[in-house]
Parts: C-alpha cells; structure tokens; sequence
C-alpha cells in the first residue's frame, strides 16, 4: 500500500504549519518542520504499520525514502511551500507543481482535508459533531 506519510511533515502540508509561519516565520516554519520529521516514528509510523499490516499488508513510504528525504532537505522552504498563497495552493506547493505538470490539475488545487472528513464518513451518522477517534456506527 503506498502511504503518504511525511509529505505534509516536509512540505508545511498541515495548518499548523500556517499558524507557525504567520507567528515565527520562515525560521519558525523550517524548526517545526524539522521537529515534526524527527518524530515521525515515534508518532505515525508504529501506529500506522500496525494497521496496515493487521490487513495483511506491507506499506510502502515514498516520501520516506532516503533519497527523497535528502533532496526535499537540500531544498530551501519556500520552494516547497509558500504559506503566504492560498489554502489549497501554498502548503506542499512543490508537489502541487508536479502534480499540475503531470496533468492532474484540479486534485493539485484541492485543500487537505483529514480522512476522515475528506471520504465524508462523518456526515453519515447526521449533524453531530465527530472526532477523528470516533467509532463510526453506519459501518
């Protein structure tokens, strides 16, 4: 299964990481990026490899690999984010560029959205406000 994980983590994919910028700027935004990198496993990866392989899967991490990992460091931040444009378009912008020139032109311009709320599934048990923690009982 490929995951993901570690694109927002390198590239300001989160909000946080507006909210960090507008408050510490670039330098602010670059030390939590490099925070968030260093935590990875011991936050996402255990969890997530668990899951994954409770469905008797193997995930495959290529925004993980070392390769990619070193090229995205020798990077300077704005050229993978620019947080002063807009939500949907700032926040992993390099990738949002390949994806442009790759042909997938309106998912480059989409906002993130959680998965949870992203596939919906929390709008099928009604109006009432849910977390990402919740049990979805329409399952």
């Amino acid at each position: 299964v490929l995951v993901g994980t570690g694109a927002d983590e390198q590239l300001a994919g989160y909000s946080r990481h507006r909210t960090k910028f507008r408050n510490a700027g670039w330098t602010g935004l670059t030390e939590e990026l490099v925070m968030e990198v260093n935590r990875l496993s011991s936050r996402n990866l255990g969890r997530d490899d668990r899951i994954i392989s409770d469905h008797g899967r193997e995930s495959r991490l290529p925004f993980l690999d070392e390769d990619v990992v070193s090229f995205l460091n020798s990077l300077p931040i704005w050229w993978k984010a620019d947080l002063n444009l807009p939500r949907g378009v700032g926040e992993k912008l390099l990738l949002r560029l390949l994806a442009h020139r790759l042909g997938l032109t309106q998912g480059a311009i989409l906002p993130k959205r959680a998965i949870q709320f992203g596939s919906r599934i929390a709008k099928m048990e009604g109006g009432t406000k849910k977390r990402g923690t919740d049990l979805c009982q329409g399952l």
